[in-house]
């Protein structure tokens, strides 16, 4: 049912949705003669496009998101495993065609195939199946053989999860698969501007990992002002970003997550094996000491 309400609700909600919704009713409240509010329809459409295409709200709403973990400059122990969120395949083209066509999100499937090689022994477990409402299509496990073995690493290596359609069923399906030990290493591989709110479902099934974020849709440097970028990709970094933050909200008040907004490094009682989240300013202090 969450699943089902989550897609219906974004359906609705995100800015471009909202824009078109506004928009409809404005036709109807003209027909029915409300001509000022249907003009105030029209105009909140329009600020809402604007502001979602044609500035950088989208891009400050995800710095946050995006600078919240960083990648480790160094790892204690050798890697046990790498675990890759799925949602960077074009499952919907992918399941007709039979290639392995990468979307916006593909990064994480190359950055996944770049650390298995940098770490030949360790295993690469993909999760995510289908995550369409009503459009069919190939989940991104089972896509994910082809692609990798394209890009060197051996289906030996592999552990498939091609059920997971969220990020909770994710960790619960990932952490049933790896089954990690204590003091393993566990690479989780996914969006930047996602990974908060999958390091908090994975810590609260007590799956700990070490955050690798790829993906960026933001340089960090981007300020209040017009869009540094097209209408269109603003557009998606804004809905990206809103849709985010809302399922930071919706996870910790639904009980998959524990806090809302995870921190670098996980409190003591909330798990006892967690030695390589930084904070950023440690994650500093690391790298000028490597210099």
């Amino acid at each position: 049912m969450f699943f089902v309400l989550s897609k219906v609700f974004w359906a609705l909600a995100s800015p471009f949705s909202l824009s078109l919704i506004l928009l409809a009713a404005a036709l109807v409240l003209l027909a029915a003669g409300w001509r000022r509010t249907a003009a105030g329809a029209v105009g909140g459409a329009f600020l809402i496009l604007a502001l979602a295409g044609w500035t950088t709200l989208g891009a400050l709403l995800m710095h946050p998101l995006e600078d919240r973990f960083v990648r480790p400059p160094t790892l204690a122990g050798p890697v046990t495993g790498i675990v890759v969120l799925g949602g960077g395949l074009e499952g919907g083209v992918n399941r007709v065609r039979g290639g392995y066509e990468l979307n916006s999100a593909g990064d994480r499937f190359v950055e996944a195939a770049a650390l298995a090689r940098r770490h030949p022994d360790a295993r690469v477990l993909v999760t995510g199946g289908t995550s369409a409402l009503l459009l069919e299509g190939e989940g991104d496990a089972a896509t994910a053989p082809r692609l990798l073995a394209a890009l060197g690493v051996a289906r030996e290596r592999l552990l498939l999860d091609n059920a997971a359609r969220n990020t909770h069923e994710n960790a619960v399906n990932a952490h049933r698969l790896a089954d990690p030990a204590p003091g393993e290493t566990w690479l989780l591989v996914t969006s930047a501007f996602h990974m908060p709110r999958a390091v908090g479902v994975f810590r609260a099934q007590g799956f700990a990992v070490v955050p690798w974020p790829t993906d960026y849709r933001t340089s960090g440097a981007e300020c209040i002002g017009p869009a540094e970028d097209n209408a269109l990709d603003s557009l998606e970094n804004t809905s990206l970003a809103i849709r985010e933050w809302i399922g930071l909200v919706a996870y910790r008040l639904t009980g998959r997550t524990r806090t809302l907004l995870p921190a670098p490094r996980e409190a003591p009682d909330d798990a006892a094996n967690s030695p390589h989240l930084l904070t950023n300013g440690e994650r500093r202090e690391q790298a000028k000491n490597l210099k």
